[in-house]
């Protein structure tokens, strides 16, 4: 029956994207280090699940760039170099850059900023930034990248590119995957994290998009001094 291996195939492809996501917390977490090895079968022991979906998810997360496959042997983390960090922070900006111009030009977003869906949007939006903030302030690492992730996400949603959101969303994971190993090393992030989600929001519901660019080049300027003094220790 056509309905009945559709179904199969929708749960199949739940789990292989719930397996990729609990695996990218466990490297974002740092549970996951890198270079650390494991293999398709230790997986699927660990979350109680066939090796087909596991294969998929490794293999989903492998062309994200965060594994690389172990010709024979399975899978590890990729280690990242701080050129590579250069790099992502490069594309990151040139994204975030072309998001400011596209709202220069007069992008449909801010003929929609008075409509209710929108407008409740953009203050969901600006939630994620002050909880963002909030984790920074406490130096709650693993909160803050959840919600740091959630802003950017929901941000570039209002554009109404998916592969635009898309592609900043994979960027930003990357980024975070190849600094995390160096944060966690710190006792006590307190207030050392940049927490101006909420300011970048209100610049661009402002259409303040000077400002925006600003906040944005002194976290880029912050976050490449910090995990550059964590690299030479």
């Amino acid at each position: 029956m056509p309905g009945s291996s559709g179904n199969g195939a929708v749960t199949r492809s739940t789990l292989r994207q719930q397996i990729a996501d609990a695996l990218r917390d466990e490297v974002l977490a740092g549970r996951l280090q890198p270079g650390q090895e494991f293999t398709v079968k230790e997986i699927a022991e660990q979350y109680g699940v066939s090796a087909t979906p596991v294969r998929e998810a490794l293999v989903d997360l492998s062309a994200q760039g965060l594994l690389e496959a172990d010709q024979h042997r399975g899978f590890h983390v990729h280690e990242y170099s701080l050129d590579d960090f250069r790099g992502m922070i490069e594309a990151r900006s040139l994204v975030t850059d072309g998001m400011f111009q596209a709202l220069d030009a007069g992008h449909r977003i801010l003929q929609e900023l008075d409509e209710p869906r929108t407008a409740a949007a953009v203050a969901g939006v600006r939630r994620r930034g002050e909880e963002a903030q909030r984790a920074a302030a406490a130096g709650d690492l693993t909160v803050l990248i959840g919600y740091d992730l959630r802003f950017w996400r929901e941000l570039s949603v209002l554009f109404g590119n998916p592969y635009l959101a898309d592609f900043l969303h994979r960027l930003r994971v990357e980024t975070w995957v190849c600094t995390v190993q160096h944060l966690r090393r710190v006792t006590d992030l307190r207030g050392s994290l940049w927490s101006a989600h909420p300011e970048v929001a209100d610049a661009l519901y402002r259409q303040d998009t000077a400002t925006a660019r600003e906040l944005l080049t002194a976290y880029n300027g912050h976050y490449l001094t910090l995990i550059e003094g964590l690299t030479a220790d």
